[in-house]
């Protein structure tokens, strides 16, 4: 009786496979394991919470009409992708013609004020004049500089290059049209105006949409306890975001505005779309894995490890998750590579070491 029973344990400790079986970089690579380093511990995965993707108000840019005009050529359409200084739109404008005329009339006067100048101060010199005539024309030379000034910075705000004002400034051939250039690289996603269409100054004509850095913008209850720093997952992507801050105010449906900055796949969102947010619950720790990097034998769940000669099967237990994430608490440490692609072959491969189901 004793003797089957020694016998029945050495069996069944021989169908158990080690925890650690070896597997060097040509199967890994054929395999197509993919690894997914863990950074640090996170709270208890919640239900999905959705959320909008937006832009901080720097990068959503509203481009408008420097003056009134009439619109003659539109250069680029919606969703059009645009380069730092690439040109928009086309305007014919009078009163940007007036702009330049006065422009034009500063530079002149100012060019007299500086011939009465010279002329007072040689008059001065010989004994002719007073010295308050002097003053009196160095007052009148810095006048016209600022009357000119003036007029350079509103053609500039207006759009204008500087080599046009100097020529302009300097009595040069006046334009009758203004090209609307972009300030930033982007998307076209609003275009409001068309060819022929007549604006007035500061009317909107399109938006661009800079995507260098993304934003969410998640409804949670009244109530959600998120703390600043606590990293979010998106469900069913690639993308991570940091919690920043959330706002005081309760919206119609009794929900809250979170808003998080996204660290990781921001070029897999555009603007204005709608994703679900994984958010953390308060309470509990664990590491955040997608669902398939989670394994089970024999009613345990493990996941797979990197080490030095191939990989740990290290036992976890699940603690929630969702849509397509799960949380896992275990003897687990940040920084090290978990696999999350082509599980099932590694576990076969672990299996095979030891012999087990």
């Amino acid at each position: 009786m004793l003797l089957a029973l020694l016998a029945g344990i050495a069996c069944h400790a021989a169908a158990e496979p080690a925890p650690e079986f070896v597997v060097d970089p040509a199967q890994l690579q054929s395999l197509g394991v993919g690894l997914q380093k863990l950074t640090a511990s996170s709270a208890t995965v919640g239900a999905p919470a959705p959320a909008k993707v937006t832009l901080p108000p720097e990068l959503d840019m509203l481009i408008s009409a420097p003056v009134d005009g009439v619109v003659t050529q539109v250069l680029v359409g919606p969703q059009d992708a645009v380069k730092s200084g690439q040109s928009l739109l086309r305007l014919s404008s009078s009163a940007l013609g007036e702009m330049q005329l006065r422009l034009m009339e500063a530079g002149s006067r100012l060019q007299l004020a500086r011939h009465a100048l010279d002329r007072e101060r040689r008059l001065f010199d010989e004994g002719i004049i007073p010295e308050r005539r002097v003053q009196e024309a160095k007052a009148a030379q810095r006048s016209a500089e600022a009357t000119q000034r003036q007029a350079e910075a509103a053609l500039r705000l207006a759009g204008v290059g500087d080599a046009t004002i100097s020529r302009v400034a300097a009595g040069g051939r006046l334009d009758d049209g203004l090209t609307v250039h972009a300030r930033s690289a982007g998307w076209v996603t609003a275009l409001d105006v068309r060819p022929g269409q007549r604006v007035r100054e500061a009317d909107a004509l399109l938006r661009l949409a800079n995507p260098r850095e993304v934003w969410l913008e998640v409804q949670l209850p009244v109530g959600a306890a998120v703390a600043t720093g606590q990293q979010l997952a998106l469900v069913g992507r690639d993308v991570s975001a940091v919690a920043q801050s959330l706002g005081p105010l309760v919206g119609e449906g009794q929900t809250q505005t979170l808003r998080a900055r996204v660290t990781r796949g921001a070029a897999l969102l555009r603007p204005g779309e709608v994703v679900q947010v994984s958010v953390p619950k308060a309470g509990g720790a664990g590491w955040v894995l997608p669902q398939a990097a989670v394994f089970h034998h024999e009613g345990r769940a493990f996941v797979f490890v990197r080490s030095t000669r191939g990989f740990v099967a290290t036992p976890v237990r699940m603690s929630g998750g969702a849509g397509g994430v799960t949380q896992v608490i275990g003897e687990l440490k940040a920084g090290q590579d978990v696999a999350v692609r082509a599980v099932v072959a590694l576990k076969s491969a672990w299996l095979g070491h030891g012999g087990g189901d």
